[in-house]
């Protein structure tokens, strides 16, 4: 009797555990993993050094590390690019729907997956990681509301913040789509002959010309641009790192570039804000 009594209540926790999982995620549905080690650093970022545990990695001693051997609540798995499954799938369909778009569905955390994540974590205040971990996992059951820049800007309007480095595309007054970006490094550069000081101003602007699929210019290709101050616009770019590092433009996904492309027609307002 004592034993089905055990039973019972070991039963009625695991349903209630699975039950208060974020959008309905159980632990079934837990990624592979394709790779044995860490996936390699993006351009421009450092890698971590000699493959020690990342900060908040969860994958191996299913604890938060800094936390004072507290173990994360629920612990879910910690997802890395190059892991596919259920899991990732879910992610995915979840910052769709908070407005971080990653491309075309899929079960694999790729490129435009892990800058979608990289946008949702900076958005709600957590550091842009390589890894979906149990601060995230948290933020995506409880997602931060996205605050405008300019609350009276146009219903259809970008808005660009500098000091995070995020790019919100807003239509009907809301979040249609948020992007991570990488504008001005603010240092000089020359290249091919063109010199100057890789700035991205601050101010109020306006769409202005839009050049469809890829163009190339004297500081490089370009993929569905809108510009908005003089030569200065938002583009898809190859390389999106976490990081200023353009030479004024505003680099997004490439995979975002389209939609915003489409979204943003001449003469729509485009704010660029650098907030305290």
């Amino acid at each position: 009797m004592r034993r089905n009594f055990r039973c019972f209540l070991m039963v009625n926790a695991a349903l209630m555990l699975t039950a208060c999982t974020p959008f309905d995620i159980a632990y079934t549905g837990i990624a592979s993993q394709r790779h044995s080690g860490h996936p390699a650093p993006h351009p421009g970022d450092a890698p971590h050094p000699g493959g020690a545990p990342r900060p908040g990695d969860t994958s191996h001693s299913g604890r938060v590390s800094g936390s004072g051997g507290v173990p994360a609540r629920p612990q879910f798995p910690t997802l890395h690019p190059g892991d596919e499954g259920a899991l990732v799938e879910k992610v995915q369909s979840r910052l769709d729907r908070l407005g971080f778009k990653a491309g075309p569905p899929g079960s694999e955390y790729g490129p435009a997956l892990r800058m979608a994540v990289w946008a949702f974590q900076k958005a709600n205040g957590l550091p842009a990681v390589d890894r979906v971990d149990p601060p995230t996992w948290q933020a995506l059951s409880h997602p931060e509301r996205v605050r405008p820049l300019v609350p009276s800007g146009g219903s259809v309007r970008v808005e660009i913040d500098l000091r995070r480095q995020l790019l919100t595309a807003w239509k009907d007054g809301k979040p249609a789509l948020i992007s991570h970006i990488s504008t001005g490094t603010g240092k000089p550069y020359c290249k091919n002959g063109h010199c100057g000081v890789a700035v991205t101003p601050t101010g109020d602007f306006r769409a202005w010309w839009r050049t469809a699929g890829w163009t190339t210019g004297p500081l490089g290709e370009q993929f569905y641009t809108v510009y908005f101050n003089g030569g200065i616009g938002f583009h898809g770019s190859e390389r999106v790192p976490r990081h200023p590092a353009s030479h004024g433009c505003i680099r997004v996904p490439l995979h975002n570039a389209r939609p915003l492309f489409d979204m943003i027609q001449t003469g729509h307002q485009v704010y660029v804000r650098r907030p305290a």
